[in-house]
């Protein structure tokens, strides 16, 4: 079992940074890719950014260079600073872990960009 714990999350103005972070713990010796999704009200989860275990990154087209995704595989966190932050932004941001046989979500951290 992996507990995967969230943080990071608020309220911004437009233009603005968060940087949210996730922490594994328990079984996390075969973890590969590291990643964050997102849930707007009404819509479907969307992949936001994701990153393998040797530091492959793929981020959606949304991002357009705002979002840096990072990992550190000694501590099994993975961290997501968001720049230029735009009301379109506005979604409860979840953690995700995988590997060989297993999936492992966040809770969820609430980011709301008022403009």
């Amino acid at each position: 079992q992996v507990r995967l714990v969230e943080s990071g999350g608020g309220l911004v103005q437009t233009g603005g940074s968060l940087r949210l972070s996730c922490a594994a713990s328990g079984s996390t010796f075969s973890i590969d890719v590291m990643g964050w999704y997102r849930q707007a009200p009404g819509k479907q989860r969307e992949l936001v950014a994701t990153i393998t275990s040797d530091r492959g990154r793929t981020y959606a087209d949304f991002v357009k260079g705002r979002f840096t995704i990072s990992r550190d595989n000694a501590k099994n966190t993975v961290d997501l600073q968001m720049n230029s932050l735009e009301p379109e932004d506005t979604a409860v941001y979840y953690c995700k872990i995988s590997g060989l046989g297993f999936n492992y979500w966040g809770q969820g951290t609430q980011v709301t960009v008022s403009s």
